[in-house]
């Protein structure tokens, strides 16, 4: 195995275990990409429980194969440059207080890397798009290049942006599995983004998805 997770930035406030992901489902997959919709509305005081939070970030990047180390996205020479952050606004799920949140795979668990709500301004860096301001739950997928270019070159940002694009859908997938939805945001500005995260330099933050449970199917 080639790849690995970072750490999170700043000390650990508090770590997650999460429940354990499932690999089979009530909806197939053949109905979840028929639904498959951009969902930018949410229903008010309805509670995501924890365990469609793990499964989300399970479908994304979780471990599938412990002997390899493969994970449930493919990644270009298993190098999986890819990291999850998970911004929580508070009394929006079950058993997650407010704050940022780094995943895990290799452990399934969270790890709060901020205790403070930042919805608000990650709206703001993201162009002001209110569906952002208004989700339970904002989705961060970031990217280090530097650990598929120091095997592919220039190459490397080809393929990353390519793995960054499986992430998201099997997040879509998963979340219309759900009973949720999402939507995938490339508007922002970068630099802003990483700040408001507190995410080290060598990070690149590349999508934005906030999720809740839609107000219209």
């Amino acid at each position: 195995m080639v790849g690995g997770s970072s750490p999170p930035p700043g000390a650990i406030i508090l770590l997650v275990t999460l429940p354990k992901a499932r690999t089979k489902g009530v909806m197939s997959l053949e109905e979840a990409i028929y639904v498959r919709r951009s969902r930018r509305s949410w229903k008010k005081d309805v509670k995501i429980p924890l365990r469609h939070v793990a499964q989300i970030l399970w479908a994304a990047q979780g471990i599938t194969n412990w002997e390899e180390g493969f994970r449930a996205a493919p990644s270009a020479g298993a190098t999986y440059p890819i990291e999850l952050y998970v911004v929580v606004k508070k009394g929006e799920v079950e058993g997650l207080d407010r704050g940022v949140y780094h995943y895990d795979p290799y452990k399934h668990c969270l790890v709060k890397t901020l205790d403070m709500d930042v919805t608000y301004e990650l709206m703001e860096a993201s162009l002001g798009q209110y569906w952002v301001g208004t989700a339970p739950v904002n989705l961060v997928i970031a990217a280090e290049y530097a650990r598929t270019t120091r095997f592919y070159g220039d190459r490397g940002y080809r393929y990353v942006h390519m793995e960054v694009g499986h992430v998201g859908q099997n997040v879509y997938l998963q979340a219309e599995a759900l009973g949720l939805g999402t939507v995938a945001i490339g508007a922002f500005y970068d630099n802003e983004v990483r700040k408001i995260l507190g995410l080290s330099r060598n990070l690149a933050p590349l999508y934005i998805m906030p999720i809740g449970y839609p107000e219209k199917r």
